[in-house]
């Protein structure tokens, strides 16, 4: 080992150096702390602070539950809603819960878990963290929200806003739809309950390419809010649901309402008395809703011209307070509403009504066709393939007028699909031959009445 004699000069000088440089040090410390006030001191040690530390590279939003009267901070219930969609393997403390009237369940982090997002290619950390709160004595819990410094102004101006649209979309589509009602035992004001109908556009047995019509409407629709401001137009649609019963028109309705996830409210025009309670009951509902009037053409003595277009006033319920409450000025009190009309006689509904932008798509809930009927058959038995019975099926369906209600009643006879299909062969053969026998016996009661006519002339005059 070499003594320290053989060390070299030079470093022995910077050994030297150091105790002299330490000593000094220590002289002014003791100084400092003796003759200066201890905030000149803490001065001093901010300012060297911050002259030798390099400035930081991120920035952190605090992002509280409560604001300062306990009222819940909006931003942050909107954090935790997007934050679940976020939730990637990584995170493993996770809690889980459900509310009533909600779809399905719900997982959020824990305290202390990090989740990372991206917008705009700017990489964010969002943290849950507490603290206690002396004041209330309970836990004070608040997001922290990290990311680099350089994009503060898109994050505050952009970002959180994104994140609370986002949080409004996954309500809207993991709450559950509403179905409302007048009760008119309590003052006509609006009970309601969940629709638990489960239709949907592809459980429907209506042609395709309408329902592809339909779906591609609805979408177009809430898609266009500032299409609609620019224009001038109330954000609404109407439509009609025609055709005989049991075609499925009340099943598309839900199948709407599910899709969109908007309430429903089931208006019946007999019981409203007035113009005024008309308005009343319309400024009652909700934006993004559904409200329903269905078999419009009972309402004769409502939408009976001659009867309405002189003297209606608030009073009475007139064609002219409907039509104005459709798209007149009381239409625009609300957003994303959708009319939607229901007859089984169209031709029995004044012209008034039918027009666009009171009715803007007419639908025509028609008889079962035969991929209607497949979709049926796929749903209620199971059947994705053909079935050794579909090619008769079709040849009988093409030729019968039977609607999907009917239909769906055949199909649930049996869990057998074998014997379901071959008894629904029966029911529309049996079906034939009964048509045509109530048609020979409308025949034979006419040439009863026309009895001065030959059998050829009666069949030439009467049915070509």
């Amino acid at each position: 080992m070499a003594s320290f004699s053989e060390i070299p000069q030079s470093m022995t000088t910077l050994f030297s150096l150091y105790a002299s440089y330490t000593g000094v040090m220590m002289l002014l410390r003791s100084i400092i702390n003796d003759l200066l006030p201890q905030s000149l001191q803490s001065y001093i040690s901010n300012t060297f602070y911050y002259l030798f530390t390099p400035p930081p590279t991120t920035s952190t939003l605090t992002i509280d539950q409560y604001i300062s009267n306990m009222s819940p901070n909006l931003v942050y219930d909107a954090a935790e809603i997007y934050l679940r969609t976020k939730i990637s393997p990584q995170n493993e403390g996770l809690k889980v819960s459900r509310t009533t009237g909600q779809k399905s369940l719900s997982f959020s982090v824990k305290k202390g878990e990090q989740i990372h997002d991206s917008f705009d290619n700017i990489k964010l950390q969002w943290t849950l963290s507490s603290e206690n709160d002396n004041n209330n004595y309970k836990e004070k819990l608040y997001f922290e929200l990290t990311f680099p410094k350089k994009h503060k102004d898109t994050v505050m101006s952009s970002y959180l806003n994104y994140v609370i649209d986002q949080a409004n979309e996954i309500t809207e589509r993991e709450r559950a739809v509403k179905l409302y009602s007048r009760n008119l035992g309590g003052g006509g004001m609006w009970g309601c309950i969940n629709l638990e109908h489960p239709v949907t556009f592809d459980k429907l047995a209506m042609d395709p390419e309408m329902k592809k019509m339909i779906v591609e409407d609805l979408d177009r629709f809430v898609k266009r809010k500032e299409f609609y401001k620019r224009v001038g137009k109330a954000w609404k649609r109407g439509y009609l649901l025609y055709g005989p019963p049991g075609t499925g028109k009340s099943s598309l309705i839900a199948a709407m309402a599910n899709y969109l996830c908007f309430d429903i409210y089931d208006l019946d025009l007999a019981t409203i008395r007035s113009n005024l309670e008309l308005r009343r009951i319309l400024l009652s509902t909700s934006n993004r809703s559904l409200l329903i009037i269905e078999d419009i053409d009972c309402n004769a003595e409502v939408l009976d011209r001659q009867n309405n277009s002189n003297g209606g006033t608030d009073t009475e319920l007139t064609l002219s307070g409907i039509l104005n409450f459709i798209d007149g000025l009381w239409s625009s009190c609300g957003d994303e509403r959708i009319v939607v009309f229901t007859t089984n006689h169209k031709d029995r509904i004044d012209p008034a009504l039918l027009r666009p932008g009171r009715m803007d798509v007419h639908i025509n809930m028609s008889y079962c066709s035969f991929s209607g009927f497949k979709l049926l058959a796929s749903n209620y038995l199971g059947i994705k393939d053909n079935h050794s019975l579909f090619g008769e099926i079709e040849g009988l369906i093409q030729r019968k007028e039977v609607t999907p209600a009917v239909v769906a009643e055949e199909l649930m006879k049996s869990d057998d699909a074998d014997v379901v299909l071959q008894g629904f062969v029966n029911f529309l053969k049996q079906k034939r031959v009964n048509e045509a026998s109530e048609v020979l016996a409308v025949k034979k009661e006419v040439l009863v009445v026309k009895k001065g006519q030959t059998k050829k002339d009666f069949v030439t005059s009467s049915w070509d």
